[in-house]
């Protein structure tokens, strides 16, 4: 299933059934990264299991331009798959690198009010060109991509394309995202529920969990520099 297609980057969310393949077959010129969400699944020459997104860490899959990665479920499993657009990559010497839960690096960030939990997961850890995947999980109530940050490249920062995916630890979960240029223009806030997809090329995307529920969001970006930098909105440095 196709959950977002933009400018540079797609994101699918794939289901696997007990015993059953798929193939991470990125097109020409493209790179992909692939992380367990949920399940039991053989890739390469490793075995790679995770129950919940929450409590965790995950393994991950890079698969440069020209490979193609096999995956083998041994039980009911979910991956994400995140593949560049139009990259225009040349094929490549590297091969599939696998990332495990002792590679993901941890980041506690935030003060009360904005605390979160942020796992880097196939960043420096792969020889990847354009892509970068990881993971937050807010404790309920809380804020994340706070202050708000953006990274469009408007500022002198990496002009990134990106894209979340939403999980929240109980079925009526709920939160939002703000999404905003700070320039006067448009302003919108998306109601999040599980499973919600929310992908953008430009502006500051600041997330709220609701109290009483926490939130996981993966995301994943796509461009150049392939640098984890922000913008932060003027407006909101006093905060630290």
């Amino acid at each position: 299933m196709n959950e977002y297609s933009g400018e540079s980057l797609r994101l699918d969310i794939v289901g696997i059934g007990h015993g059953e393949r798929h193939e991470v077959n990125p097109p020409a010129g493209e790179e992909a990264i692939a992380v367990l969400l949920g399940g039991t699944v053989r890739w390469c020459t490793t075995s790679a299991t995770r129950g919940s997104v929450f409590d965790q860490r995950a393994s991950a899959a890079y698969v440069p331009p020209g490979h193609t990665l096999r995956v083998e479920a041994a039980n009911a499993s979910e991956i994400a798959v995140a593949t560049t657009l139009g990259a225009g990559l040349e094929p490549s010497t590297e091969t599939i690198v696998t990332v495990g839960p002792e590679d993901v690096v941890t980041h506690e960030r935030g003060s009360p009010g904005w605390r979160r939990s942020v796992y880097e997961v196939a960043v420096d850890q792969v020889p990847a060109r354009v892509l970068m995947v990881g993971e937050t999980v807010n404790a309920p109530g809380e804020w994340s991509s706070y202050p708000p940050h953006k990274h469009d490249g408007r500022d002198g920062e990496p002009a990134l394309e990106e894209v979340y995916y939403y999980r929240f630890d109980r079925p009526n979960g709920f939160g939002f995202q703000g999404l905003y240029d700070g320039d006067g223009g448009a302003e919108r806030a998306v109601f999040l529920r599980d499973r919600s997809v929310v992908g953008f090329t430009h502006g500051y995307h600041p997330v709220c969990a609701a109290p009483g529920y926490r939130v996981y969001y993966l995301w994943a970006l796509a461009g150049s520099p392939r640098r984890l930098a922000m913008h932060e909105d003027p407006a909101h440095t006093w905060l630290h």
